[in-house]
């Protein structure tokens, strides 16, 4: 016990120390004038005193401001305000309101059961209905967090009763749920349209077949694990019961079809979809299935407008740090970095997702995308990639950070949901993200998978 306590006294020491360390880093390289470094060991120092991150972002971008002179302080509130003034960004609270809707309206156990039905007689069932269910839900709500939250309760507890090991439940709860925002609709993917200039609609497609792709090769994991560990089949195959289901849950199936065929039909635009979406998520939960009570969409549509401010202020915060970048031309001295590997696509591709990887361990994915756009995107374009699959590659890479610490959220949000201890679920997640790894690698060298549906339907 005593070492225990020394032990976690030693811990509850270390952020302390490295924000002071951080902060004298701060001083030295603002009375120098290197204000670049300035401005990301700023942003580091604030991360760690453990501000959130929006504030980190626009704080660290105010302190540069203020010690270098350069602009005016007013610039700071011009670019926050441009930054979230985009048609596009429409698309966020609408389509978190869809997923609020889902998770609280009884669809997602509909889509559960019958996922269930259509695939819980393969060895490990349960582990691959965990899969199949996350990728009908991902056309739903677009948001990983969304999926962990809502099905993770439902898919966790049926695993946890049919005697699965919890870390396993956890793990392949986490993996699928990295899914949400690969295959359209896609928050993430939004963002990235907006920063780009590139177009939402065939980045929405593009998704389509690598998160088809992730899927495979999480049931593959699934199917070697549940060999290994002896897991047997959860339901015998009923075409009746198959029936029964389909039957129940044929409505809420057919959102995605609603939103990815009004997108690629041309019908709607991703914000149209975004908000036919809500209004068909309310339609099922108020008419339909009759579940959501007037007060519980009071409650849901509270969350939507806190989960959107939330979202929003991240990005207008970013916007600052990324127009800072711009300005000083950090991206073409991060080209020039890359200079020595311009010969060799392959080698700035793996560097590219090297960085991607490691910043999604650090940073949200919302900011993520916002900072790193204007950087990466002319070294990958100076590459040769097309931007609509460096979004895809973008947004794999940090979809794989969410299931990995400091700041794993979807590890953080299952650990709650589930009452296991984030060490325990992180343990449990790490033998998935082998295959997502494969997947990344699949999706980076494969320019065909991410390209060929939208040349197909755009160009």
């Amino acid at each position: 016990m005593p070492n225990m306590l020394s032990l976690r006294r030693s811990r509850s020491l270390i952020a302390p120390v490295i924000a002071a360390l951080a902060v004298l880093c701060c001083i030295i390289l603002a009375l120098q004038g290197h204000y670049i470094a300035f401005l990301f060991t700023s942003l580091f120092t604030l991360l760690v005193i453990g501000l959130p991150i929006a504030i980190c972002l626009a704080g660290s971008c105010l302190l540069y401001v203020y010690f270098s002179g350069q602009v005016p302080d007013i610039v700071i509130a011009h670019r926050m305000i441009s930054g979230v003034d985009s048609f596009p960004l429409l698309a966020i609270p609408f389509f978190i309101l869809a997923g609020n809707l889902m998770n609280n309206g009884g669809i997602t156990q509909r889509i559960f059961d019958f996922a269930l039905a259509l695939m819980g007689w393969m060895r490990g069932g349960l582990g691959h209905v965990n899969v199949g269910a996350s990728i009908v839900f991902s056309g739903m709500s677009g948001a990983a967090v969304a999926d962990a939250g809502g099905l993770g309760t439902i898919e966790i507890k049926a695993m946890r009763d049919a005697g699965y090991d919890e870390e396993f439940a956890v793990g392949i709860t986490a993996a699928s749920s990295t899914i949400g925002p690969i295959i359209p609709p896609s928050l993430p993917m939004v963002i990235y349209g907006v920063m780009a200039g590139a177009s939402v609609g065939q980045l929405f497609v593009a998704g389509l077949i690598p998160g088809l792709l992730m899927g495979v090769v999480l049931m593959i994991m699934i199917a070697i694990l549940a060999r290994r560990r002896g897991y047997q089949r959860d339901a015998a195959f009923v075409l009746k019961t198959l029936g029964v289901t389909f039957a129940r849950a044929f409505l809420s199936l057919l959102t995605p079809v609603i939103i990815v065929g009004g997108i690629i039909s041309g019908m709607f635009t991703p914000t149209e979809a975004a908000i036919a979406a809500s209004a068909y998520a309310l339609f099922l939960g108020m008419a339909v299935y009759r579940i959501l009570t007037w007060r519980r969409l009071v409650q849901v549509s509270l969350e939507t407008i806190e989960t959107t401010a939330i979202i929003l202020l991240i990005v207008a915060g970013a916007s600052i740090f990324a127009w800072i970048l711009t300005s000083n031309q950090v991206t073409e001295q991060v080209i020039g970095l890359f200079g020595p590997f311009a010969d060799s696509p392959i080698m700035v591709l793996l560097l590219i997702n090297l960085v991607l990887i490691v910043v999604g361990c650090f940073m949200e994915t919302i900011a993520a995308i916002t900072i790193l756009v204007p950087v990466l995107l002319p070294v990958a374009v100076n590459a040769g990639v097309d931007p609509v699959h460096f979004g895809v590659i973008m947004v794999l890479n940090l979809m794989i950070g969410l299931l990995t610490p400091p700041v794993g959220m979807v590890i953080y949000v299952l650990s709650r949901v589930s009452n296991i201890p984030f060490e325990r679920c992180m343990r449990g997640t790490l033998p998935f993200l082998v295959p997502l790894l494969i997947a990344l690698l699949l999706v980076t060298f494969i320019p065909a998978l991410s390209m060929w549906l939208p040349e197909l339907i755009y160009r």
